[in-house]
């Protein structure tokens, strides 16, 4: 195989990595805001349930544009839905 396409391939790579990090994280954080919403009793540590899940969303939304950026400027098929 050429270098040329060694780099490509590391790059699809690379970003697919990323995104498939941020999908991760933001399945994570999802799963946060549930047990909040379904049970917050039994969140001890925060006493603010709602300053909570506002923490949370701020890191699905991080993620969200991450996946968005990566999708828009840097991966091969720019026209991939953001989901």
């Amino acid at each position: 195989k050429s270098t040329l396409m060694q780099e490509k391939q590391m790059r699809e790579q690379l970003v697919s990595a990323l995104i498939s990090h941020a999908k991760g994280d933001i399945a994570k954080h999802v799963a946060n805001v549930e047990v909040y919403l379904t049970n917050p009793a039994g969140i001890g540590e925060h006493s603010d349930i709602t300053e909570a899940i506002e923490n949370e969303l701020n890191i699905i939304a991080k993620y969200e544009d991450q996946v968005s950026v990566l999708k828009k400027y840097f991966s091969k098929i720019s026209s991939l839905p953001v989901d």
